[in-house]
């Protein structure tokens, strides 16, 4: 296994300077953006809040099929989930409270407002688009770690329960371990 994709931490990660840092015109190719990986999803910021006016955030994610992603909400934060590889089951709670579930395919797209507790599972290996309220973007990068490699092939990043404590923290964001969905 090779570990090239390792940043240099004397100069920071390759991408550093990928985004503008304030609201311009730019052009990303494929592959370019800041990533982190997290357990072992890739994360690509391509949009930030620093670009919008802290409005939205634009991330990919390129994830392998797995577990269920822990129930969460956030408190002031708008998350979608746009498939365009893959199966990704999505769940929700609905606005009367009920638990709901949808199997999300390429095309298929997925709202959760802020406050609405959710969690989602991918059933086949996929590549997903997510518009988040500015500045959450980051969120993946404080809970995960900068990679200068732009795919999943790599080893997975697993993080310690203080530092996704304090992601959540930073990112105002609630982990709900005791919630339970029927069809997980």
């Amino acid at each position: 296994m090779s570990f090239e994709y390792l940043i240099d931490p004397a100069n920071g990660p390759q991408w550093k300077d990928a985004l503008p840092g304030k609201p311009v015109p730019y052009v990303l190719r494929k592959g370019e953006g800041e990533t982190a990986m997290l357990f072992r999803d890739l994360f690509t910021v391509l949009l930030s809040g620093d670009e919008t006016q802290n409005q939205f955030g634009i991330v990919t994610a390129d994830s392998p099929a797995g577990d269920v992603i822990p129930t969460h909400s956030h408190n002031e934060t708008h998350e979608t989930f746009y498939v365009l590889e893959g199966k990704v089951k999505l769940f929700f709670e609905d606005a009367e409270g009920q638990k709901q579930s949808s199997l999300l395919t390429p095309g298929d797209f997925g709202y959760v407002p802020a406050g609405f507790a959710h969690a989602y599972q991918i059933v086949e290996d996929a590549r997903m688009m997510g518009t988040l309220s500015g500045g959450f973007e980051r969120f993946f990068q404080h809970m995960g770690t900068p990679t200068d490699h732009a795919t999943t092939d790599q080893p997975p990043f697993i993080p310690d329960f203080p530092r996704m404590q304090a992601a959540a923290q930073q990112h105002n964001m609630q982990f709900m371990p005791d919630y339970t969905w029927p069809d997980a």
